[in-house]
């Protein structure tokens, strides 16, 4: 996600890692630098990303909290309270971006701490807007959220894999495919925006009575996709709380 977020960015980046490499070759990639150490990071930037494994809160908060100015967490299931429990006396924010952000079309959720100053809010914001789209949440909602929004790049993934093979069971190419399963996802997706997100009024526009959209949908929940989906939205909201 680090690396989503930076090449979004596309700016010259100031990072760190645990001695993986990635680091420099973010920086190499994009211009920058890449230092030592955590600490150096947290003195030279008006704002730390934290990228970081959620396990490791604690241990990456020792050593930056004395020295970080601002935090922003992009660590899943890691609570606002958590990162204020962490970095005391810092103004602190919860994001939750997905994966497009690395072309500028992801969303990211969007929390504060309580008391954080207004205008620090706004610029943290418009930093992350850049990215995407910028959903700003009432804390608790955003696990609920990265069950639809933080997942969803590979479910839809998943979904377009499953087109592209039954068309190749039909004759088609794999490569034509992809792309036709591709670039109908992306329509729709521009569609549905254009029609205010109404999903059904969009659905209603293609299905026929008795025609094959029909057929075709008929099939699909027989199958169970509306079932399989809830699952998959319980299985990481209260899967993360178990």
């Amino acid at each position: 996600m680090a690396r989503a977020i930076a090449r979004g960015w596309g700016d010259p980046v100031l990072c760190s890692d645990s001695g993986s490499g990635r680091a420099a070759e973010l920086a190499a990639e994009l211009g920058g630098e890449a230092v030592a150490s955590n600490i150096e990071v947290a003195d030279r930037a008006d704002l730390v990303v934290l990228c970081h494994k959620p396990a490791q809160l604690l241990e990456v908060a020792h050593e930056l909290a004395p020295h970080a100015k601002a935090v922003a967490s992009v660590l899943g299931a890691t609570t606002v309270s958590n990162l204020m429990s962490a970095y005391p006396d810092r103004p602190v924010f919860r994001l939750m971006p997905n994966t497009p952000v690395e072309v500028r079309r992801g969303i990211v959720v969007f929390a504060a701490a309580p008391g954080v100053d207004p205008e620090l809010e706004v610029q943290v914001a418009a930093l992350f807007a850049r990215l995407g789209t910028l959903v700003r949440l009432s804390e608790p909602l955003i696990d609920a959220a990265t069950a639809v929004m933080g997942v969803g790049p590979a479910y839809n993934a998943l979904v377009a894999e499953a087109q592209v093979d039954a068309a190749v069971r039909h004759g088609l190419k794999a490569p034509l495919a992809a792309e036709l399963v591709t670039e109908t996802m992306a329509g729709t997706a521009a569609l549905m925006a254009a029609r205010g997100h109404d999903t059904l009024a969009v659905r209603r526009e293609v299905t026929s009575p008795g025609g094959s959209t029909a057929r075709g949908l008929r099939a699909l929940e027989q199958g169970g996709i509306r079932a399989a989906f809830q699952d998959a939205i319980d299985a990481v909201v209260l899967g993360g709380k178990q």
